[in-house]
C-alpha cells in the first residue's frame, strides 16, 4: 500500500504551522488592543470560533502523522477524519461574522472590519489547508478523480453547516450532546428543502464560494514564477 505524503519536507510544515500560529495570535491581538481601548468584551465570541477552526487542521495534522508513521490503531483513521469533518464548517463559519459589524464602544469602524476580516481569514486559511492535506490522503488510496468528487462533498457540507450554525444556531459538539434533535432537522430539511429558500441560498452560494478559493489555492501552490532559462 503507498505511503501517504504531503511533498513538502517537516522544515516547511513547520514553518507553514508556525505562521498560521503567527497569524491567528495577531487576530488575538488585534482583539485585545479593542478590549484595551473600549474597556468592553464584545465579539469575544471571534476567539472561540477561531480555536474550533483549529480543530479540523489539528484533525488533518494528526491524520497525516498517522499514516506518515503508519500507525496501525484501530479506528484511528475514521475517528480523524470523522472529526475533521465535523469541525470543518467552523472554519468558513467565521466569514459569517460580518453580520456583527457596526459603530459599538466608539471603536472606528474600520478597526472592527480589519479584526473580524482578521478571524475570517484565518479561519478559512485554516479549513483549506486542512482540506488540502485529506485530499492528499483519499488521492493517495482511491485516486484523483475520487478526491477531487469528496473534496465537493465536504464544501457543500460545510455551506450546509453554516446554514445550521448561523441560522438554526446548531453546533458541531452537538452530534454528541443532542444527535436526535440535530439530526431530525437535518433530515427535515433534506427532505424537503424547496421549503426552506434560505438554506438553498446560503449552502448553494458558500459552496460556490469556498469552491473556487479552494481551487484557486490549490492552483497557486502548483504555480513557479522562477525565471525559467
Amino acid at each position: 500500500m503507498a505511503k501517504f505524503s504531503l511533498p513538502q519536507s517537516y522544515r516547511d510544515k513547520a514553518a507553514l504551522l508556525g505562521a498560521l500560529a503567527a497569524s491567528s495570535l495577531l487576530s488575538v491581538l488585534i482583539y485585545a488592543g479593542r478590549v484595551a481601548y473600549s474597556g468592553h468584551w464584545t465579539y469575544y465570541f471571534l476567539n472561540w470560533n477561531l480555536f474550533l477552526a483549529w480543530i479540523p487542521l489539528c484533525s488533518a495534522f494528526a491524520l497525516w502523522h498517522v499514516e506518515q508513521h503508519n500507525l496501525r490503531v484501530k479506528g484511528l483513521r475514521f475517528f480523524l477524519l470523522l472529526c475533521w469533518l465535523l469541525f470543518l464548517p467552523n472554519s468558513p463559519y467565521l466569514v459569517t461574522d460580518f453580520v456583527h459589524l457596526t459603530h459599538r464602544q466608539k471603536v472606528p469602524l474600520w478597526y472592527d472590519m480589519m479584526l473580524i476580516f482578521s478571524f475570517a481569514w484565518n479561519g478559512l486559511i485554516l479549513g483549506f489547508i486542512s482540506l488540502w492535506i485529506v485530499q492528499e490522503f483519499i488521492q493517495t488510496y482511491w485516486g484523483k478523480f475520487t478526491s477531487w468528487l469528496i473534496v465537493g462533498f465536504c464544501l457543500l457540507a460545510s455551506g450546509f453547516g453554516i446554514y445550521l450554525g448561523r441560522f438554526l444556531h446548531w453546533n458541531s459538539w452537538d452530534f454528541v450532546l443532542d444527535p436526535h434533535a440535530l439530526l431530525t432537522d437535518i433530515l427535515n430539511l433534506i427532505r424537503d428543502p424547496l421549503t426552506y429558500p434560505r438554506l438553498l441560498g446560503v449552502t448553494l452560494l458558500f459552496f460556490s464560494f469556498l469552491t473556487v478559493a479552494y481551487i484557486t489555492l490549490t492552483l497557486l501552490a502548483r504555480v513557479r514564477w522562477a525565471r525559467v532559462d
